[in-house]
């Protein structure tokens, strides 16, 4: 039986790929931080490594035996401090890139973010080769920017290994995206940026999971590339948040607001944070606010043709699934 190790295992992405390999009969090993999530998979028959990816002697020895490596763990955040990043994205990568090399694994299947290529303006059809911004747009994509540096050189040294950047995550188990948009919604409303006429990319999870499995798979010739993954399916902002409403059967509540007046507020939420709230992270930040106002979809051609991926749950059906997890999480 072949060994897999998965990084973020306690996290939403890292959890359901553990589960479809486990399926899929592999022996499966997840590092994580949360332990609560870990006992959890561990009564389910994943061996749980409470390991943190800053711990080098550890990750190295957590590499000893495994086939696969799955590195989906990272500090994602739009808020926080920039070692902090660094030390989970920059350094974490880093030693997983060694227990690689150590133990001579088959290959590292590593996820990114298309964060690295926000840069406060509209772009469509983004393809992996377009130019990235010359000053990234928080801490988060600069140190997963760096994390892809740190793969790019293993990968010249001979580590066999793939990177994708998959666009917005949602399903079952998601305990970003959607919730933070529900929150809002159900409590102050939505800040809606002119219309809601950004355009934006989603991915289901369970389509993230294919295509690291197709990268897991993939010819050898393809090692060292970096694909893009969404749905292909982009849509409004505004249109996204009306019919997860409705499938919730929660009344829209939406704030139009301009650019300049959400950017301003975010600026100030985040001046305060960082004088008299000891950096908790505002309400509201330039980044999110850039999200909500700004197009962004991705060219997912070569994933398409070179991986042989496809999107194999739409949109809307993954909408209905989330909302029936939702509904059931909280006994509606």
């Amino acid at each position: 039986m072949e060994k897999v190790l998965v990084t973020g295992g306690t996290g939403f992405l890292g959890k359901q790929l553990a589960f479809k390999l486990q399926a899929l009969g592999y022996d499966v090993s997840v590092l994580g931080r949360n332990r609560f999530i870990g006992n959890q998979l561990s009564a389910r028959g994943l061996q749980f490594l409470p390991v943190d990816l800053t711990n080098k002697e550890a990750i190295i020895a957590a590499c000893k035996g495994q086939d696969y490596v799955f590195h989906c763990g990272a500090l994602s955040s739009p808020w926080g401090k920039y070692q902090n990043f660094y030390n989970a994205n920059v350094l974490g990568t880093r030693n997983i890139i060694r227990g690689c090399q150590t133990y001579g694994i088959q290959r590292l299947i590593h996820v990114s973010t298309p964060s690295v290529y926000f840069d406060f303006s509209h772009r469509l059809n983004i393809s992996e080769n377009d130019h990235l911004p010359s000053k990234l747009a928080n801490h988060y994509a600069e140190t997963k920017l760096l994390a892809e540096a740190e793969v790019k050189q293993a990968h010249q040294q001979g580590l066999p290994v793939i990177t994708i950047r998959p666009r917005g995550i949602f399903g079952p188990g998601d305990t970003t995206i959607l919730p933070r948009l529900i929150k809002a919604n159900n409590q102050t409303g939505i800040p809606l940026i002119d219309e809601g006429k950004a355009y934006i990319d989603m991915t289901y999870v369970d389509n993230v999971v294919d295509a690291l499995l197709l990268c897991q798979n993939a010819p050898s010739h393809l090692l060292g590339r970096i694909f893009n993954i969404t749905n292909g399916e982009p849509m409004y902002l505004a249109d996204l948040l009306e019919m997860l409403m409705k499938k919730l059967d929660y009344p829209v509540k939406l704030k139009p607001i301009s650019y300049q007046t959400a950017s301003w507020v975010a600026a100030t939420m985040e001046f305060l944070s960082n004088t008299l709230f000891l950096s908790r992270e505002p309400l509201l930040t330039r980044y999110t606010v850039g999200l909500l106002a700004f197009s962004q979809t991705l060219d997912i051609t070569a994933a398409k043709v070179e991986l042989g991926y496809q999107p194999k749950i739409g949109i809307e059906e993954g909408l209905d699934m989330f909302v029936k997890w939702w509904k059931k999480e909280r006994d509606f």
